[in-house]
């Protein structure tokens, strides 16, 4: 049948030439039944010859061409494939494969790239890409293509260790160890991967520690180390195991973290001993890891430094180091092997510099380091630290500005400049930053300590880098007390007095390994600490106990002394107190100036407590003139001296002052003053607001940037319940939230501006499309503050007072926009949020306050909402509330709007009567009842209301003014309601005459006589209108619609046609052009039919007719029946 099967083949392949299948089948015969290689193989090249796209023939082919090893004919099969067809995958992917082999990456890639277009479910064709573009540096697309080969097959290690590799290249630490922990799940002793496994985890680690996650780290090198000890189990005679063992282990003794304890001796010391003792484990441990490494591999000469770190590691944790004289330690050994085998090698130089206890030697590696390489930034840095230790500060300063200049990014240059800050001549701010820069670029525990000894000298001691910083310090070097001490210093300056205490007494269970006498100096300092920060935190009982065994042992100093009498008198003995005072006061003259001064400082305050403002100042009197030349004693005379209404102090105040230099403190000092003209300058329970206004004023003109002025004076303005001042208060008010102010003591710009724009009662809307500003007042802010307050409280989301602040703003923008549904709805969530936090629920007053105008506030929201039941519920809640009757009044005013809308007359009877026995201070409230008494006829004797209403304006004669001229409006108001328009004249006149400018009332007045005259026909009216309007028109800060309008109509009554087209003229400029209602189009039409010259009309952009004029009028108010017949009349037929 077989040879049957052949002839009929080789027929077909005759008559037909072109037939690859017949070729192809030949092949196959040739190949595997009747072993002929060479005829299968013209068969098959003529298959392929025929169809470039058989990949029977062409797979066949490459088979046999590749059992006899001739490579060269596979690929030039290949080529010659992929050339005439670009469907012939097969070729490409065969192509791919051999080019990969010989390493022809860019070609391999192109190759493959068709292959997968043919066969993209191949897993290995994307795992092979992938080895190309990690060859060719291409890591992410190669990341990509192993990720297509892991996704189609699941099993592919090979392409699960390579992404590991390449996402560690990419410090894509979390991704490796994902990556390969799926290989390890598939293999489990692949050595590759646990190696793989292993460096992952100790690159995390490494990242963790630089960010100050030491713990975190701590733990992932404990399972770093377990992994590569299981590497080391399956392939001991790796020396690349051995080496990232030993680097795990090394890092793990560098980072491990001490576990604190109780602040006792036998506590502390046993915790000391175990953290050193584990550390000592885990660096002998990598020192013994190197050495197996070094024993396999040992022409490896980075191996011997690593060798000589750990061993100069174990020797500095050892408790009881033997000390070999004029004997070479084992580092200095291992460095040294590793110069004989790479002697040209800078960096065993350097590391025999950094190792060697030996001055000459370090000093000649580190040297000889630089011959090698003089850009070499590490070996400058060693060199000026090594300069710096054997004081050659001038040598130094040299090394480490060399090493900046070459690598800004190395830390120890930048340590070296901060603590030869006093070399330099650079400020404690410049030095403290220059160490926050080596620390950021390396946190060494050393770097942190010397941050926070350089914050004490400033502002930065409370600030979360320096907590932060020595924080870590404490963990990596618990064994030195200095940084327990300066922990306790951080901690008592961020108030956390507890943990001060603690830090205090753990730094002086430290010096008690201390013999030296240097010691007893720092117990000494240390408990000082340790008494001041008992006495902050009110354990006044135990730090007159430490102060006691200071002064029996001979070492209480001035600041003892200060913290001695203070508790003294905060246990209630006076007379003690006194005492120490009066012994501080004997040694002032022996202390140094800033002690004195602090000394003295401490002496007046003390004494005014103790005997009062008067005993204090017959004391300060007494002292010697020469003894107030300091801004701290300045600052504590200047503040007894604000309270006394008698000015004694004044000559010694006044030449105090003289030395207050810095910037920050003549600021502090003009602050002073001003709370001493608000006080001095009032009387009973008002402040002289005006006076210190003025003097922030004066001050502000010295230093006008000063945000904490203009905040003042911002504050200032706004108490001082002035309309004109508000304005001014936005003006004034420094807007930087990056600034905002931590002293709780003073107000922030963002509160301020917040205040000021609820405290204005203008409510005309903020969009220019539908406002007209009639008030010279207006607070164009509104929309800004609600925007600012976001920002506020999105910074400092536990500031209830800017989520107060921002529910009042957002209930002014309800109130201007007519509570629109979506505003409603942000002020409910905002109120139930402040409402449900506790802190509302306590009993100081300005929470009370809080939470009563919040409920007030949602009861508006449900009243807007026709919701009136809640409304009532909730303002019988706000009437529950802690605060001053002058307020509740507010509560009764909502439930007399509540019950009015529900029509209940009894009930809104009883209200009405209730606001008026409680009474108010505030007129707005008075008015708003007022409105409620005319409207539902609850008028029992209106001179009740009148009088009480006057009441509250004694004080202002120029908020007295405006308010009644407020109340008159009111009142005229009303008359118009009852159709009295003769009565609303007098009232609105009197209006204006009291409120001098007002355009708005202007405005009312001239409308009311206009009708007058219309109802009365008396040209007098006439007359008024045109007085009142005219003045309206010229004080209006902008242009005031209606006005003009009004006015053409009253100088048209009087016959005077210029002035009525004059003012036409204006009218219609006073309107935006979209919203042009229809009578001045109407009047624009009688206009146009008295001129017939096209001079206004086009002039106005409009058309030449009075027609049109008319048509636009009616398709503005369609409803006028006048425009109608005007146009009817007009219309030609």
């Amino acid at each position: 049948m077989r040879e049957k099967a052949v002839e009929h083949l080789m027929v077909a392949a005759k008559l037909n030439p072109q037939n690859g299948a017949a070729f192809r089948y030949l092949g196959h015969y040739y190949a595997l039944v009747s072993p002929e290689p060479q005829r299968a193989l013209k068969c098959y090249q003529r298959a392929v010859s025929l169809n470039p796209e058989d990949s029977d023939a062409g797979e066949a082919i490459c088979d046999l061409l590749d059992e006899e090893g001739k490579e060269s004919l596979v690929l030039a099969v290949c080529r010659g494939a992929s050339e005439m067809s670009a469907r012939a995958f097969w070729a490409f992917c065969r192509l791919g494969y051999l080019l990969a082999h010989q390493k022809k990456w860019s070609e391999a890639i192109q190759s493959l790239q068709y292959a997968i277009r043919g066969f993209p479910t191949c897993a290995d064709l994307w795992e092979t890409l992938g080895l190309a573009y990690q060859r060719m540096g291409m890591l992410t697309a190669a990341l990509k293509s192993y990720a297509r080969a892991v996704e189609l097959d699941d099993s592919r290690v090979f392409a699960l260790i390579e992404s590991g590799n390449i996402s560690l290249m990419l410090s894509s630490f979390r991704k490796g160890i994902e990556q390969f922990q799926q290989a390890l799940n598939i293999s489990s002793h692949n050595v590759s991967a646990q190696y793989g496994l292993g460096s992952a985890l100790l690159g995390l680690a490494k990242e963790c520690v630089n960010m100050g996650a030491l713990k975190w780290g701590s733990s992932l090198l404990e399972e770093a180390s377990e992994v590569a000890m299981r590497g080391t189990s399956l392939a001991a005679n790796f020396s690349c195991l051995w080496k990232l063992h030993g680097d795990i282990q090394l890092i793990y003794a560098r980072c491990y973290t001490w576990t604190p304890t109780h602040a006792d001796e036998i506590s502390f010391s046993t915790s000391i001993s175990t953290w050193k003792r584990n550390c000592f484990i885990a660096a002998r441990n990598s020192r013994r890891s190197y050495q197996r490494a070094l024993h396999l591999a040992p022409w490896l000469a980075n191996i011997y430094a690593d060798v000589a770190i750990a061993s100069d590691l174990c020797l500095s944790l050892k408790e009881s180091p033997e000390e070999e004289l004029n004997v070479w330690s084992v580092a200095e050994k291992m460095c040294i092997g590793g110069i004989l085998l790479e002697g040209y090698n800078e960096e065993f130089w350097v590391a025999l510099g950094c190792l060697s206890d030996h001055i000459p030697l370090k000093q000649h590696a580190l040297i000889r380091g630089l011959q090698l390489d003089v850009s070499l930034a590490v070996a400058w840095a060693y060199l000026g630290k090594l300069y710096r230790e054997e004081d050659e500060k001038q040598l130094a300063q040299q090394a480490f500005d060399s090493a900046r200049s070459i690598e800004p990014s190395l830390a120890l240059p930048w340590a070296g400049m901060s603590a030869d800050a006093s070399t330099r001549n650079i400020d404690q701010n410049e030095a403290y930053e220059c160490c926050l820069r080596a620390i950021q670029t390396f946190p060494l525990a050393e770097f942190q300590v010397g941050l926070a000894k350089l914050a004490l000298h400033s502002s930065y001691l409370s600030s979360s880098e320096v907590f932060g910083a020595i924080q870590q310090a404490l963990l990596r070097v618990p064994d030195y007390p200095e940084s327990h001490n300066l922990n306790g210093l951080v901690c008592e300056s961020r108030s956390d007095y507890q943990s001060a205490i603690t830090s205090y007494r753990l730094a002086r269970c430290a010096l008690k390994s201390f013999e030296d006498e240097s010691s007893i100096s720092h117990v000494t300092d240390v408990s000082i600490n340790l008494a001041r920060s008992l006495c902050m935190a009110g354990n006044a009982r135990d730090a007159v106990e430490e102060c006691e065994y200071l002064r029996q042992k001979g070492h209480l100093d001035s600041k003892g002394l200060q913290i001695y009498a203070l508790c003294l008198w905060q246990l209630g003995k006076n007379d003690m107190a006194l005492s120490m005072t009066r012994s501080l006061a004997s040694s002032i003259l022996s202390m140094e100036e800033n002690d004195a001064a602090a000394s003295i400082s401490f002496i007046c305050r003390l004494l005014y407590h103790i005997s009062g403002q008067d005993s204090a100042i017959v004391s300060i009197l007494k002292m010697p003139t020469e003894l107030f030349h300091g801004s701290k004693i300045s600052f504590i005379v200047s503040a007894i001296h604000v309270l006394d209404q008698q000015n004694q102090l004044e000559a010694i105040v006044s030449r105090s002052r003289s030395f207050v230099t810095s910037r920050e403190d003549i600021i502090a000092m003009h602050i002073l003053i001003t709370l001493g003209k608000l006080l001095k300058n009032g009387h009973e329970d008002s402040l002289g607001i005006q006076k210190g206004v003025d003097h922030l004023r004066k001050a502000l003109h010295m230093y006008p940037n000063s945000s904490v002025l203009r905040n003042l004076l911002s504050y200032l303005l706004l108490s001082s319940k002035e309309w004109r001042d508000l304005r001014l208060a936005t003006r004034c008010s420094f807007l930087d939230l990056s600034e905002h102010p931590k002293d709780g003591g003073m107000k922030s710009a963002c509160e301020i501006l917040g205040a000021v724009t609820v405290a204005c009662y203008e409510t005309a809307s903020n969009n220019e499309k539908f406002s007209i500003p009639i008030c010279g007042h207006q607070q164009p802010f509104v929309s800004g503050s609600i925007k600012l307050l976001q920002k506020f409280l999105h910074q400092e989301p536990w500031n209830r007072n800017a989520r107060y602040l921002l529910t009042l703003n957002c209930l002014q923008k309800a109130r201007e926009e007519r509570f629109p549904v979506h505003v409603c709805r942000v002020l409910e969530r905002l109120t139930a949020v402040s409402l449900s936090n506790r802190c509302l629920s306590t009993e100081d007053t300005l929470s009370q306050y809080q939470n009563f105008q919040l409920l007030l506030c949602a009861a508006e929201v449900n009243l807007q909402q026709g919701n009136n039941n809640e409304c009532s519920r909730l303002a019988r809640s706000a009437l529950g509330s802690s605060v001053h009757n002058s307020y509740l009044f507010f509560a009764h005013l909502l439930l007399c709007r509540a019950y009015a809308a529900e029509d209940d007359t009894v009930s809104l009877r009883k209200e009405y009567r209730r606001c008026l026995e409680l009474g108010t201070d505030f007129h707005i409230g008075w008015i708003c009842l007022k409105f409620i008494e005319s409207r539902y006829g609850l008028q029992d004797d209106s001179s009740v209301l009148l009088s009480s209403f006057e009441d509250c304006s004694k004080d202002d004669q120029h908020s007295r003014h405006m308010w009644m001229a407020l109340f008159n409006m009111v009142q005229g108001l009303v008359a118009i309601w009852f159709g009295d328009f003769v009565a609303a004249e007098e009232l609105f006149a009197q209006a204006c005459s009291l409120a001098d400018g007002e355009s708005c009332l202007l405005l009312c007045h001239g409308a009311i006589c206009m009708e007058l005259a219309r109802q009365k026909c008396e040209s007098q009216y006439i007359s008024h209108a045109i007085r009142s309007l005219k003045k309206a028109k010229n004080t209006s800060p902008n242009r005031l619609p209606i006005v003009s309008l009004l006015l053409a109509q009253a100088e048209a009554s009087l016959g005077s046609k210029s002035k009525w087209e004059i003012n036409i003229h204006d009218e219609w400029f006073s309107w935006p052009p979209e919203r042009k209602p229809a009578e001045i189009l109407f009047q624009m039409h009688l206009l146009s039919t008295q001129r017939k010259d096209v001079y206004m009309s086009s002039s106005l952009d409009y058309g030449d007719t009075s027609i049109r004029w008319i048509l636009r009028a009616i398709h503005t108010n369609p409803s006028c029946s006048r425009y109608w017949r005007f146009l009817l009349k007009d219309m030609p037929y």
